[in-house]
């Protein structure tokens, strides 16, 4: 377990949650600093070092990765971060430890348990191919989809819509105003075109924009009943898989 740490973020009341389950976690721990910018992790990081450093991707002033382009970090890192699949992906293929947000007691109590492990075994982290990893193409979403009603046919702006809907072979659009249209697409299809800062998988069944969701009551720690307007005709639970991510992009 590492002695002494940094952490990097610019939300208080993120400071306060991971340095109260730090303390829970390991009492005798040391939380050197909490810095909320690149510029002040850059000059702090220039004169003193810690075993550890926590690290959010949004500061104050840009993306952290900016600190790797103005010194070279030696120290191990774990980021944290609101749901981003690009993100994770990156993060998986570099063998970088990452932690959702709110973060979560028991997830940081294996994150520190495998960050002692892979020190032990393997004291380099490889930045640099993360930052790499990262450099990805910008994504271009879906403006617009082409919806029939029988004959007929129109174009639905994506922010007119509230969901899609999957009902045995078919998949529904359902706009704003609770009118629904068969799309050819399924609803694996439609993740990849939709913006994801928009649009969530909630289960298998539906795809929500963020607007569309008037409410959530929690019916246990791992799942969450949604409600949706206009209505669903049938509940919509959040599966156990994805309440976690869920969670981190309501509050993103």
């Amino acid at each position: 377990m590492p002695n002494k740490v940094l952490i990097v973020e610019d939300e208080p009341l993120a400071q306060d949650h991971l340095q109260r389950l730090l303390r829970l976690i390991q009492p005798d721990i040391q939380v050197l600093d909490c810095l909320d910018s690149i510029a002040q992790s850059v000059a702090w990081l220039q004169n003193r070092q810690s075993d550890l450093i926590f690290m959010d991707i949004h500061l104050a002033d840009g993306l952290s990765f900016g600190i790797f382009e103005k010194i070279q970090v030696q120290t191990p890192v774990i980021f944290t971060t609101a749901y981003d699949e690009y993100a994770l992906k990156a993060f998986k293929v570099n063998s970088i430890d990452y932690l959702l947000k709110p973060i979560d007691e028991d997830d940081l109590r294996a994150a520190l348990h495998k960050f002692s492990q892979r020190i032990a075994a393997s004291p380099a982290l490889n930045l640099e191919q993360l930052l790499q990893a990262m450099q990805r193409p910008a994504v271009s979403w879906q403006e617009r989809f082409l919806v029939h009603r029988g004959e007929r046919l129109m174009s639905v702006l994506t922010e007119q819509i509230a969901y899609f809907e999957g009902e045995d072979r078919y998949v529904y659009l359902v706009k704003n105003d609770g009118s629904r249209y068969i799309v050819d697409y399924r609803l694996s299809d439609l993740e990849s075109l939709l913006n994801p800062a928009h649009f969530f998988r909630l289960n298998r069944s539906f795809i929500a924009h963020f607007s569309a969701i008037q409410g959530m009551i929690s019916m246990s720690k791992s799942r969450i009943k949604v409600e949706l307007l206009p209505a669903a005709r049938r509940p919509v639970i959040v599966s156990t898989e994805s309440c976690q991510a869920f969670k981190a992009w309501l509050n993103r």
